[in-house]
Formats: structure tokens, C-alpha cells, sequence
């Protein structure tokens, strides 16, 4: 090859695989620093596909098996509100027995029914207080439409329902809810279904000109089933001076709420676990209008409370069977994670110790690429000596 000074061929081409191995050096000390052999798709376009796609599928799991552990958590709350109501159960039981027996007077008796009734009106405490995060799980709520005057423009914010009975219907029972005035308050009635509710504004809560002063719930209760009742919210848009028309108003839903559990990542049924809750309120377990102020009356308590406990039992096993079942699906949700956490670590981790190697060779490299365009620089000073 001639000598030049224009061109000077020895240090383009060390400079130019000194540029390489800079590049490599660099992609090299990339992944190092972040632990991942794929740092960017023209690292590995279809290993980076794959596991992009498994580690949006881990974190979905992982979030099944959160679902998992707060579905456990509210069915664990259900139960052991079921639990308290069993033993207030028990008591009743023993207060029926103990009232039947023909050695207690009816002044003894009455005593003892106003511990039975106090019982009762506890076990609706406990089915309407029992709630996971604003979503009441025993009570017996019912889904209440209406219309007419009562609704929001009118004045009532909502109409819920609780441990009414719609199975007569077909598809949900068809009510007439009326409200007539009084400077007293005014009252609500509801009728349908060979149930009627019954419910007084509050005295209080009418102003001298018989409007609302503020926001009011009126409760209306059934005389034969207690455990049954129909609340109406109302707000100072509701004119509590007038008789409004009589208006249809459909119950419908039964004693039971119906949970659906996320606990996979897609959308097919499989991904999703479906519980259901039932009432325990007094109307579900038959105990509403059940007394032991009379010998009689306390033998068909005892009947009806024996049959409220093998009815609470076969509530608590249901729950039982969905919290088991609930374990060994976040189980396989976990040993799901780990596979699938193997997997992107097989497409997406590096190895550090080899590319640690392979870093420590391009430092090498690059060493010896400056050193060696270093030398190349220098060629061209040979040629001063012709002119010497």
C-alpha cells in the first residue's frame, strides 16, 4: 500500500471498530445496570412480545390474588356475623323452652319474652349493620323502582328495601306507596303482595309550616313481619303538606346477594368465582312473629327457632365451602405467578456472569482500540523523514 498523508487508511479502520466496540460496551453496561438482556426490541423483538405480554398477565394475577384475599375478608365478616346470630339463637331456644314448661307463671313468661324480643330485634341489628366497605352482606336488600311523586325530582333521594318477600311475583312484586298529610308529620303507606308497610315523618323534622327542615329517613315496618321494612330518604324538596297519589312501586330481588369475584385475567366465566350470601334477618329465618308470652306461643317459637338454626347452619356451610374454595384458588393463583414469573425471567433476565464476561472483553477491546489508533495517528509522521 502507498504512503499518504491524505488519507490516512490504518486509523479510519481502528477508529471505526473502536466505534463498535464503544456501542457494544455501552448496550453491555445497559443491561447490566438494569438486569434485563432485552433492552429495547432490536435487543430480542419477539422474546420482548412474549414477555411484555407474561409480565402484564403477573401483575393481573397478582391482582387476583388481592380479589382473593378481600373476598375471603367479606365472607369471613358475613360469617361471623352468622356466627353471633347462632348464638343468639341458642339463647332463644333456651328461652323457649324454659317458657313452655308449665312451673312459670304468665308474669314469668312475659319477663321472658321481653329477652326474646329483644333477641329478635338483634339479630335485624346485626343483619343491617353487617357490611364490607358500604356493601351490606346479610340483610335482605331489595331493589326498589319507583315513580310518580316519589322520586329524586320530588323530593325522595331513595326507596330501599329490605327482607321483603317477592317470590310470588314473576318478576318482582308490584307495590302502591301513598303518602298522606298531617301536621303531625304525615305518613307513608305501601300495600302489594299481601304485605303492608306502614311509616310516620318524624315529628321533628316539620317546620311550623309543615315543610321538612332537613333531610329525613322514614322507615316503614309490616305489622305480622318485623323483620321486613322499606325506607324512603327524603329531602326538603318533598312537599310534606300534601297528599300525594297513590303510586305503583316495584320490589324485586330475593333475600340473597349475589358476589362475583374477579380472580383471573380474562373475561370468560372461568375467570370469575360466584358466591351467594342469604339473609339472616328475622324474616329470612322465619322468627318475625314469634313470641314465648303463652305456653302455646313458646312451643311454636321452640319449633321455629330449631328450624332457624339448621337454616343458619346451612348458610354458615355455604360460606364455609366458598372461603375454601376461595384458598385454594389464590393458592393456584400463586403458583400460577411463579411459573409464569420463570418464564419472562427465562426470555427477558440476564445472565449476569456472562455478560459481566462480556463486558470486561469490550473494555479490553476498547483499550486496545485506543491504543492501537493511538499508533495509526502516528504513520503518517514517518513520512517526514523523506523530506529531510
Amino acid at each position: 500500500m502507498s504512503m499518504t498523508i491524505n488519507s490516512n487508511y490504518a486509523a479510519n479502520v481502528a477508529h471505526r471498530n473502536l466505534k463498535m466496540t464503544d456501542a457494544q460496551a455501552t448496550s453491555s453496561l445497559a443491561k447490566l445496570s438494569i438486569g434485563t438482556r432485552v433492552v429495547s426490541a432490536r435487543d430480542d423483538a419477539a422474546s420482548m412480545a412474549v414477555g411484555s405480554r407474561i409480565s402484564a398477565e403477573v401483575r393481573g394475577l397478582k391482582q387476583a390474588v388481592v380479589n382473593a384475599g378481600q373476598a375471603n375478608s367479606m365472607l369471613q365478616i358475613a360469617d361471623g356475623a352468622m356466627g353471633t346470630v347462632s348464638d343468639i339463637l341458642t339463647r332463644m331456644k333456651t328461652l323457649a323452652v324454659q317458657s313452655s314448661s308449665g312451673n312459670l307463671s304468665a308474669t314469668e313468661r312475659e319477663f321472658l319474652d321481653v329477652e326474646f324480643q329483644a333477641m329478635i330485634e338483634e339479630i335485624d341489628r346485626i343483619a343491617d349493620d353487617t357490611d364490607f366497605a358500604g356493601t351490606k352482606l346479610i340483610d335482605g336488600a331489595i331493589s326498589v323502582t319507583s315513580g310518580g311523586d316519589y322520586v329524586a325530582t320530588g323530593g325522595v333521594a331513595a326507596v330501599t328495601g329490605q327482607g321483603i318477600d317477592t317470590t310470588t311475583a314473576a318478576s318482582g312484586a308490584t307495590f302502591a306507596m301513598s303518602f298522606t298529610s298531617a301536621a303531625t308529620g304525615g305518613s307513608f303507606q305501601l300495600t302489594g303482595n299481601g304485605q303492608t308497610f306502614s311509616g310516620t315523618i318524624d315529628s321533628s323534622a316539620i317546620t311550623s309550616t309543615g315543610a321538612l327542615s332537613g333531610s329525613t329517613v322514614v322507615t316503614l315496618t309490616e305489622g305480622t313481619n318485623g323483620g321486613a321494612t322499606v325506607t324512603v330518604a327524603l329531602n326538603t324538596a318533598f312537599n310534606a303538606t300534601a297528599t300525594h297519589a297513590t303510586t305503583a312501586i316495584t320490589l324485586a330481588g330475593s333475600t340473597q346477594l349475589d358476589l362475583s369475584f374477579k380472580l383471573g385475567t380474562g373475561i370468560e366465566s372461568n375467570d370469575s368465582l360466584d358466591f351467594t350470601l342469604d339473609a339472616i334477618n328475622t324474616s329470612s329465618l322465619g322468627l318475625s312473629a314469634q313470641s314465648v308470652d303463652t305456653s302455646g306461643n313458646a312451643d311454636a317459637a321452640l319449633q321455629a327457632v330449631n328450624t332457624a338454626i339448621d337454616t343458619l347452619n346451612s348458610f354458615r356451610s355455604n360460606v364455609g365451602a366458598a372461603q375454601n374454595r376461595l384458598e385454594f384458588a389464590s393458592a393456584n393463583l400463586n403458583v400460577s405467578i411463579e411459573n409464569a414469573e420463570a418464564a419472562r425471567s427465562t426470555l427477558l433476565d440476564l445472565d449476569i456472569a456472562s455478560e459481566m464476561s462480556n463486558f470486561t472483553s469490550k473494555q479490553i477491546l476498547m483499550q486496545s482500540g485506543v491504543a492501537m489508533l493511538a499508533q495509526a495517528n502516528q504513520l503518517p509522521q514517518n513520512l517526514l523523514r523523506l523530506l529531510q
